[in-house]
């Protein structure tokens, strides 16, 4: 890999942020050069969440993800938006739970997963992120999954590390869907 860029894109409250914080911390502790740059409207929760994330082995010059090799689309509107933005031969992941319609490009590849539905019927309401974010890995191999419990020790604070166990499960129900 030289370089990768990530956009997780979706609805405040969806874990966005933490989505993106989670897949640069674990590019950190593989000593790869790592940009992490949120952005959100100014809604506490339901406005616009965006978290651009590249991941390198040489230096990142900007930040900004205009092209992103992997998307993650977590609600309709951010699938209509950035859906154009993936370069041919990129990889788009649909919560197939919250955006019932087709892609409409052949050129990238498009994996859907009912990943709202699934953490709600395993009692991991919320984490329909880190559902989405197991599957990343396992069809990117942008991270090590036998090296994701490291980095969730870095972003998981320590007032929640009760929750470390339930983005253990719903990491692994994303990998091995």
């Amino acid at each position: 890999m030289a370089t990768t860029q990530i956009l997780f894109a979706g609805f405040g409250g969806q874990g966005i942020l933490f989505s993106g914080k989670f897949l640069a911390y674990e590019g950190l502790l593989e000593d790869k050069q790592v940009s992490w740059l949120p952005s959100y409207g100014p809604e506490m929760r339901g406005g616009t969440a965006n978290c651009s994330v590249i991941i390198s082995d040489e230096l990142i010059g900007s930040p900004i993800v205009t092209a992103p090799d992997i998307l993650i689309a977590m609600n309709l509107p951010s699938y209509d938006k950035y859906e154009t933005a993936v370069p041919a031969g990129g990889k788009i992941f649909v919560d197939s739970s919250l955006i019932q319609r087709q892609a409409k490009r052949d050129d990238v590849d498009t994996y859907t997963i009912s990943a709202t539905k699934m953490a709600s019927d395993a009692g991991l309401t919320g984490l329909a992120n880190m559902v989405m974010v197991g599957k990343v890995i396992k069809e990117t191999g942008i991270i090590p999954y036998e090296n994701i419990e490291r980095a969730l020790k870095k972003v998981v604070s320590s007032r929640h590390q009760d929750l470390a166990g339930a983005n253990l499960k719903a990491l692994a129900m994303g990998y091995q869907y």
